[in-house]
């Protein structure tokens, strides 16, 4: 309820800096228990039960410092990171920008970081604690070998995850989307499950908006003869939908509401070429509970949103799972397991 009142003088930081200022908010409040959530809304996706749909996607919690303050303000999961295997400063400042008639973001952060280190440390101190917080690895800019560098992330934090996420979708790392190709798809793939060994922790794959068909149709090929256990549609884009901001021009990934229409057809593009039968992820412009309903009917099990968070803000999660439960039973649903794809 603060919010509406605290956006003007947010607006006028740095929006690092604001960013900086919601973290350290964050690590203040206490954690307790999440909160209870409608049991209607439970989602089965890689053998864990998501008590609501709605996440919050990486990028917000880039070092898991408050993945459990996240889960108390009512967010159904967690996925922190992108966590690359050594300390990393990113692209030079400035590299965040509020796109505010847009309702968007452009950022071209680049994987900064405080390493695997410092990130594992933290993890392990909420060992057996509530909630699902799943961890976002990548590779390092100056990385040799970017395969390797997931091979270790996964055997390092995979004991300590509900979940992997394999990010390869960053448009601000130069070459790391090349690992989207289909050879270096499957080498990447093969690397991170041998990795993981006996252990059971689902592993997602982080995919870009900016694939093209035939793309599509090679990764689609590639994940379905593999173990993952869901495909995250999508990250930022590089393209560029009519925008107002005078920030309209700046480099990097753009997110927000523009993304939204992209996001949304990759969505059904994935669905179309992998049948149905992995389960789908929509980030990209979820604002809203219409919005999380429009990519759940088109097929996603799960919606994971951060850049809606800078202008509706924290408990924007709440009241989306909120509107979802009102939809569920307004379009005659029982359960979110039901509405899933129903007008794919």
């Amino acid at each position: 309820m603060l919010f509406p009142a605290l956006r003007p003088l947010l607006f006028t930081l740095d929006p690092e800096r604001a960013h900086r200022l919601s973290l350290a908010g964050l690590r203040r409040m206490p954690t307790g228990r999440p909160p209870r959530h409608d049991p209607a809304l439970a989602v089965q996706v890689g053998g864990l039960t998501f008590p609501t749909p709605v996440g919050v996607a990486p990028g917000y919690d880039k070092d898991a410092e408050v993945p459990d303050a996240l889960l108390g303000l009512g967010f159904g999961f967690v996925e922190v990171g992108t966590i690359t295997p050594f300390a990393q400063a990113g692209n030079p400042q400035p590299r965040l920008f509020r796109l505010v008639e847009d309702r968007a973001v452009i950022n071209r952060m680049g994987f900064n970081n405080g390493g695997a280190e410092a990130a594992h440390e933290r993890l392990s101190t909420r060992a057996g604690r509530p909630g699902i917080v799943g961890i976002n690895i990548g590779a390092n800019k100056d990385s040799d070998d970017r395969i390797a560098d997931y091979a270790l992330l996964t055997g390092l934090m995979a004991p300590l995850a509900s979940y992997l996420t394999v990010n390869i979708s960053s448009p601000n790392t130069p070459g790391l989307r090349n690992l989207q190709a289909g050879d270096a798809l499957k080498d990447l793939l093969d690397a991170v499950f041998e990795a993981r060994g006996e252990a059971t922790t689902p592993v997602f794959l982080k995919l870009a908006p900016d694939l093209e068909p035939r793309e599509i149709e090679a990764v689609a090929k590639v994940a379905l003869d593999s173990p993952l256990a869901a495909l995250i549609i999508s990250n930022t884009t590089l393209a560029r939908p009519p925008l107002r901001s005078k920030h309209a021009g700046e480099a990097g990934g753009l997110s927000g509401a523009p993304l939204a229409p992209i996001a949304l057809q990759r969505l059904k593009d994935f669905r179309k070429a992998t049948g149905g039968n992995i389960p789908l992820i929509a980030a990209g412009g979820v604002d809203s509970a219409d919005a999380a309903w429009e990519r759940i009917v088109a097929g996603a099990s799960l919606v994971q949103l951060y850049s809606a968070m800078v202008y509706q803000g924290p408990m924007l999660g709440r009241r989306i799972a909120r509107g979802l439960s009102q939809r569920l039973r307004r379009e005659g649903f029982a359960t979110m397991e039901e509405a899933i794809g129903s007008q794919s």
